[in-house]
């Protein structure tokens, strides 16, 4: 299956280089367990489940069916004052993963849609307790929130948000957590804790009472995967609860068995007042996202509204779409009938020792790795990203798929891999990166 250019004019891709790609595409049409094949018929694992989404592995007939079953049983209904019976069921199902007291979730179609409802849900919650005042975000350097407004306000890539200026006021950057010091630390560095006192810092700076929030990823995963220090997410929750400021967990990357359990909300022992969550929610099968608020932040909003009135002014088409429910009970059945957050608690080690076997490679600056989720980081050669670029494509080549932010890629494959997959994986980065 061959294209010319011009036939793929009219698609202009998110975060590519359309005018390279499109002069030489890098087309997937087929994907089957933890591999790809090209427009050319080649075969090219996929070390980073997708975009971090398939967890399974691809092509999971349990999903397919559920969907087309769904479609034509019913298609479409609104969730604006009428609802459908499998969206409850999947609320559940993910409820019973959140940590205890994350009881409610509010559904939605991406991640980036999942960090703008719960902006917009703080908001409401301060407000409905008499705390409108509190309109202030803090966020983190080299954080990624996804790409609306609110999610580019509260990220910290710099590329991700010089275009587009201050999109939203009141947005300020806690320093991220990386430091020279721990390279190639594997798993937590012992050293760091004390950079959640930025957080303390803004609190002394603005007041307490104009502070809605603090967002963080567990793990900044589309940064290169930073894994917070010991005692990091703990001392965070410590201030937040000091001054009434709600603790948000990004786990659109992390949920959903990556760090080796259902959340790294439960991994890192730290329970946050909303997790925003994605990708492998419906395991990449249908775009879906969501937000599992706590108990507290629910019944705050709900009960400060009149009887028979909206209490969250907020919603959309799309939300809890039933071939996305339906993708999403047949995912989590499939997590749990297989046991598959286990399997990727177990997988973790042999993953972690092959990624770091990478050590001492020339181009190679630094590892870091964290369940079945590790960042490898190349000198950068001239421009910065120019290198990683470069590896994108000799990579998918030589029949490997993993995604590059800047000089860092980021190598997360599905929970179905076998050993044997990840040597290939590991032997393919090896050969590939000994060539700069």
């Amino acid at each position: 299956m061959q294209y010319e250019a011009n036939t793929l004019e009219n698609h202009w891709l998110p975060f590519t280089s359309n005018r390279d790609f499109k002069q030489e595409p890098r087309l997937l049409v087929k994907g089957e367990g933890v591999y790809y094949w090209n427009h050319k018929g080649e075969k090219l694992l996929d070390g980073s489940s997708g975009l971090f989404c398939v967890a399974a592995g691809h092509a999971r007939k349990e999903i397919a069916e559920a969907v087309g079953k769904q479609l034509l049983e019913m298609d479409y209904g609104p969730h604006f004052q009428v609802a459908h019976p499998s969206s409850f069921e999947l609320a559940r199902k993910v409820a019973a993963l959140t940590p205890d007291g994350l009881d409610y979730v509010f559904f939605c179609n991406s991640g980036s849609e999942s960090v703008d409802t719960a902006i917009k849900i703080a908001l409401a919650y301060h407000r409905a307790r008499g705390d409108g005042q509190r309109t202030r975000f803090v966020s983190r350097e080299r954080a990624y929130h996804g790409v609306n407004i609110g999610g580019v306000s509260l990220a910290g890539m710099v590329r991700n948000r010089e275009t587009f200026g201050a999109v939203m006021p009141g947005v300020v950057h806690m320093r991220h957590t990386w430091s020279p010091e721990a390279r190639f630390t594997r798993g937590q560095p012992e050293k760091g804790a004390e950079l959640a006192d930025d957080l303390q810092r803004f609190v002394d700076l603005y007041g307490a009472s104009t502070i809605a929030a603090c967002f963080v990823e567990p793990i900044a995963g589309s940064t290169g995967v930073l894994v917070p220090p010991k005692g990091y997410l703990d001392r965070l929750r410590k201030i937040c609860d000091t001054h009434g400021i709600l603790l948000v967990f990004d786990e659109v990357i992390c949920g959903f068995g990556r760090t080796g359990k259902a959340f790294g909300a439960q991994s890192f022992g730290v329970t946050p007042d909303m997790i925003t969550m994605a990708k492998a929610l419906t395991n990449g099968a249908q775009p879906m996202g969501a937000v599992a608020v706590s108990d507290k932040i629910y019944g705050t909003i709900v009960d400060s509204a009149p009887d028979h009135a909206v209490e969250l002014f907020h919603g959309y088409t799309y939300s809890a779409h039933p071939a996305a429910c339906a993708a999403g009970i047949a995912a989590l059945n499939i997590y749990e009938k297989e046991g598959l957050f286990q399997r990727a608690a177990e997988l973790s080690p042999y993953f972690l020792d092959a990624v770091y076997s990478l050590k001492g490679i020339p181009a190679v600056t630094d590892i870091r790795g964290y369940g079945m989720l590790a960042g490898i980081d190349l000198a950068t050669d001239g421009k910065p990203g120019a290198r990683g670029y470069d590896a994108t494509k000799r990579l998918f080549a030589a029949g490997l798929h993993i995604k590059f932010t800047g000089d860092s890629g980021i190598v997360a494959p599905p929970f179905v891999a076998e050993k044997s997959h990840i040597d290939q994986m590991i032997d393919i980065l090896r050969k590939v990166f000994s060539q700069y």
